[in-house]
């Protein structure tokens, strides 16, 4: 589930492909003003963490695992620092399709650009009032960038976009939907069906 996350997250965000590394992957985030890259291990064992953090010189690069960020402190050399603010979960669901309709004085677009769908709720003047993606990967999707403006929340929009993402990725062939969610998507997520697999512990180095 971690390497579907990463393909998937890379293909959204349009980075280059996931380098694999001996504890697991690399993601380099050009152009990003919080992160150059990432390093994500899919198993936590003390060796592969000191491992990967030891091959880091470079500021602001992050690492993400499944754990809890306890966990990973005592391993970190200096100069890394757990961002618990961060730290986010991985989900998924066996995909159901529901024929969602846009809640009252919005309308949806949807546009697919590669392999990357993108939902988009727009508000009665043509604004953009919520929005998600997914990368679809075949029988797996990743959805990404789930959003609600301010002004928008509360409505019924954040739950509108996941679904309609749903409908389309089953609309692709998937059944599988993966993500990884911060503390306030989860609980949104998990109104919809989502199953927590793992928290998803973050350190950044900043030396």
């Amino acid at each position: 589930m971690i390497g579907t996350w990463v393909a998937g997250w890379a293909i959204s965000r349009r980075t280059p492909p996931p380098v694999e590394k001996p504890w697991g992957f690399y993601i380099d985030v050009a152009g990003s003003p919080v992160e150059v890259g990432r390093h994500v291990l899919p198993e936590t064992e003390e060796s592969l963490v000191r491992s990967a953090a030891a091959s880091v010189t470079v500021p602001r690069t992050w690492m993400k695992m499944p754990a809890e960020p306890e966990e990973i402190e005592p391993w970190l050399p200096h100069g890394w620092v757990v961002a618990r603010e961060e730290t986010g979960h991985l989900m998924a669901i066996d995909l159901v399709a529901t024929d969602p309709v846009a809640p009252e004085g919005y309308t949806v677009t949807v546009e697919a650009v590669g392999a990357v769908v993108h939902v988009r709720v727009l508000d009665a003047a043509g604004g953009q009032a919520a929005q998600g993606q997914m990368a679809v990967l075949g029988e797996a999707v990743v959805v990404d960038r789930v959003m609600t403006d301010e002004a928008h929340q509360r409505r019924g929009l954040g739950g509108f976009v996941m679904r309609r993402l749903a409908d389309r990725a089953l609309e692709q062939g998937a059944t599988l939907g993966v993500l990884g969610a911060t503390d306030a998507g989860r609980a949104l997520y998990e109104t919809l069906g989502w199953k927590k697999h793992a928290t998803l512990a973050e350190s950044v180095y900043l030396p």
